[in-house]
């Protein structure tokens, strides 16, 4: 398994030609919780003209995108909701749901203006969420002196690690994530920089997302 994600919430505007665009985005894993979200949009802003949507989850393991959804809640066909789906198609972005909200300005855009529009929201509130892969990790441990904290945070991240948690006490207790292939590479590196003095310990696997940008 390994897709990208959004990381989390993220909202953005567009104001084209007086109308008003909001964007939202969130990481969802099932239908159930994507239609919740399409509801409460549709009920906060139930003043707006038009709420359009769209969403794409994956099934299970390495399996295809198991569900697709789109609605251009009554702009012309095809002007908001596959324009905002193609956003996140070409990034290579699965699990989320996009919600465009439209508070009409009083001037007519065209279907080309439309597409344009809710293809823009869409990308900005994108990357107000930032995208994650999710991926399987391997998880390592290891406990370090507060003098070299940050020298091995800054080893981890030239490895693309991550430091998924710290816990602080006599030493630095680090829990950190690293692609497979790349933790025993890490572990030789930590245990010749320290001259053995600090080792990591694969601890075992999960599977998470970790931010890319």
């Amino acid at each position: 398994m390994e897709y990208l994600v959004p990381s989390g919430y993220g909202e953005a505007e567009l104001v084209e030609k007086r109308s008003r665009f909001i964007g939202r985005v969130w990481p969802v894993e099932t239908e159930e919780e994507a239609r919740a979200r399409i509801a409460e949009t549709k009920a906060k802003y139930y003043d707006a003209r038009h709420n359009c949507w769209c969403y794409a989850l994956r099934g299970s393991g390495d399996g295809p995108v198991a569900a697709v959804r789109y609605a251009d809640d009554g702009e012309p066909q095809g002007t908001a909701g596959q324009p905002m789906l193609e956003v996140f198609r070409r990034g290579g972005v699965d699990n989320f749901l996009c919600v465009v909200t439209r508070y009409f300005g009083g001037v007519l855009l065209g279907a080309g203006g439309l597409t344009r529009a809710y293809a823009a929201t869409a990308k900005l509130a994108l990357d107000a969420a930032g995208i994650a892969e999710l991926r399987r990790f391997a998880v390592m441990e290891l406990v370090c002196p507060y003098h070299l904290f940050e020298r091995i945070k800054n080893e981890i991240e030239s490895f693309g690690g991550t430091v998924d948690s710290a816990a602080y006490a006599a030493d630095v207790t680090v829990t950190a994530l690293f692609r497979e292939e790349e933790a025993p590479r890490f572990a030789a590196r930590l245990a010749d920089m320290t001259s053995g003095a600090v080792l990591g310990q694969i601890t075992g696997s999960r599977d998470a997302a970790v931010r890319i940008g």
